[in-house]
């Protein structure tokens, strides 16, 4: 009895976890959805409303126009080297404990890491995919 006691404490802060992260979004929904019924918050479409307004700017284009590929290559490159950078700081905050124990094995494999990355940050170089010509 006492192994189900372990169980159920651990995943019993999970299914919590899994409970309230179902229910609120699905009480702001009903609530919304009840105000609106009640009539307390309104509902007044117009022209206006559903107009595109970017960054204080009207749009001169209609809605559905071409997006520019570039800058989903910029933004997924960004985020792999700001990926490389999150797995580099807990590597370098313990670089002292790991040299004591596995010496140069941590620094040639971290060295392999950085080395892929730069190999692919040239590759998209030779590919102009960094250039915004």
């Amino acid at each position: 009895m006492e192994e189900y006691s372990i169980y159920f404490e651990r995943y019993g802060y999970f299914t919590l976890f899994l409970v309230v992260a179902l229910l609120v979004p699905s009480g702001m929904l009903l609530a919304s959805t009840a105000l609106k019924f009640l009539g307390i918050r309104k509902s007044n479409p117009s022209e206006v409303k559903s107009d595109i307004y970017e960054a204080g700017i009207k749009t001169f284009s209609a809605k559905w126009t071409g997006f520019n590929f570039r800058y989903y290559t910029f933004a997924m490159m960004f985020l792999i080297f700001d990926v490389e950078v999150i797995f580099l700081f807990p590597w370098a905050a313990s670089l002292i404990k790991l040299n004591n124990t596995y010496g140069q094995v941590v620094l040639v494999e971290m060295f392999v890491f950085i080395g892929v990355l730069i190999l692919g940050w040239f590759l998209a170089w030779k590919q102009k995919a960094i250039e915004w010509e």
